[in-house]
C-alpha cells in the first residue's frame, strides 16, 4: 500500500463535504499580510459532533524551485471548534497549497491549488 492509496478527494466527496478548500488571498489586519485559508464544509458544513467531526487540518506549500514546507497544522475539538484555519505565509515564494484534512469517520481528504504569478 502505498501513502496515496489512503487520500480521498473530490471525487469520493460524499453527503457532507470533506475537501479541504484552499483560498489563497490578502488577509484583514496588517496590510499586505498574504494568507492562506482552509476550510472544510465552506458550502455544505461538516457535522462537528463528538461521533463525527474533523480532528485536524494541514498545509504545506511547494515552493517554485520544487521543495516542499509543511506549513502547519491545526487541531479541532468536536462541538467547539469549525475546520476553518487562516495561515500567514509570503505566498510569492510558492507554486502550489497541498492541504490535508483528517475526518474521525471518513478518513483523510486532500486538496490542492496552484498559485498564479503576479
Amino acid at each position: 500500500m502505498q501513502f496515496a492509496d489512503i487520500l480521498k478527494s473530490t471525487e469520493t466527496e460524499g453527503k457532507e463535504k470533506h475537501v479541504p478548500m484552499i483560498e489563497v488571498g490578502k488577509g484583514r489586519g496588517r496590510e499586505g499580510v498574504d494568507v492562506v485559508r482552509v476550510v472544510v464544509g465552506k458550502d455544505v458544513p461538516h457535522p462537528n459532533t463528538v461521533e463525527h467531526h474533523i480532528a485536524w487540518i494541514e498545509l504545506y506549500g511547494i515552493k517554485r524551485d520544487g521543495q516542499v514546507v509543511d506549513l502547519g497544522r491545526a487541531a479541532f475539538a468536536p462541538t467547539f471548534t469549525n475546520p476553518n484555519v487562516r495561515f500567514q505565509v509570503p505566498v510569492g515564494e510558492f507554486k502550489t497549497f497541498c492541504a490535508l484534512a483528517h475526518c474521525n469517520i471518513h478518513g483523510l481528504w486532500q486538496n490542492a491549488v496552484s498559485v498564479k504569478v503576479e
